[in-house]
């Protein structure tokens, strides 16, 4: 995707390389937008292979309110392991199990799971049950009644809760717009944007989650706009930036959705459908806890 890679240079030839929480240095640059057009095909990166079915559930997990990873880890997506792995090895518990030994814990005893695989009350939670609000629920029913709204907003970042998260939200809040035409828009504002590994990953799950309110709603899926506080760059992922914007942006592919499905809550990840996606090798890096 053009619009990916303008982003990545972006941020390398104006950004300052500087410290912060991780202690990996991190080239930075404030105040990005992106806009990712959906009526054609899907924003998936295809400069690097990426691992679609973790987005999807993980999608589907935000969406049912969940905030502990066992569900991720039954289907294999690893994208939260680092966070409840850290908090569990400052726990009395801690017996110097490796991250994989952690897993299997998670995966096989339901007990461990419910104390150890728990974020406290991330995005899931704030979505569904935000002091009491269900702001997915409420969303749809506006769009539904008055779709031209400008009140159409889902916010992630709650004050009262944000220190009994292990992560405060990084994609914080998103609004819904529909025109005259009867299209469906999603801007998402996202304090802290980790461009190599995190950004992709937010294109096209908030790309998904456009493309499904818009079958609920009956609307039509119009365009993602990508708004980013903090863009980085972390200092050990700048080689692996470097292999992207080398290689050739390849064709997007397609989304099909179940279209049976009319209501957000029903959608599982047999309902998604990924057509015609061709991409480049993977491109490892690591994640800054």
């Amino acid at each position: 995707m053009k619009e990916y890679k303008d982003l990545l240079r972006l941020v390398l030839e104006n950004g300052i390389l500087q410290e912060n929480r991780t202690g990996v240095k991190a080239i930075t640059y404030f105040g990005t937008q992106s806009r990712y057009d959906l009526s054609k095909n899907f924003p998936l990166l295809t400069t690097k292979k990426m691992a679609y079915k973790a987005i999807f559930h993980e999608l589907i997990w935000f969406l049912r309110g969940e905030t502990n990873i066992k569900y991720l880890v039954d289907n294999d997506v690893k994208i939260w392991n680092e966070w409840p792995y850290e908090n569990f090895k400052k726990s009395k518990d801690f017996r110097n199990e490796t991250m994989q030994e952690f897993i299997l814990k998670i995966k096989n005893n339901e007990n461990f799971a419910k104390k150890y695989g728990e974020l406290g009350p991330v995005y899931g939670k704030q979505w569904r049950n935000f002091n009491g609000v269900d702001q997915i629920k409420n969303l749809i029913n506006e769009i539904k009644i008055n779709k031209y709204s400008r009140r159409l907003i889902v916010t992630a970042w709650n004050p009262t809760e944000i220190e009994n998260m292990l992560l405060p939200p990084c994609h914080s809040l998103f609004q819904f717009y529909v025109n005259s035409k009867n299209e469906l828009s999603c801007q998402l504002y996202q304090r802290s944007a980790d461009l190599f590994l995190g950004v992709p990953f937010n294109i096209a799950s908030y790309s998904l989650l456009t493309l499904m309110v818009a079958q609920v709603t009956n609307t039509i899926a119009k365009e993602f706009i990508h708004t980013i506080g903090v863009a980085h760059i972390y200092e050990n992922h700048l080689d692996q930036v470097k292999v992207q914007l080398e290689r050739k942006t390849l064709d997007l592919p397609t989304i099909t959705l179940n279209k049976n499905i009319k209501n957000i809550f029903d959608f599982s990840f047999s309902d998604i459908s990924l057509n015609n996606y061709i991409s480049h090798e993977p491109i490892k890096g690591k994640v800054a806890i």
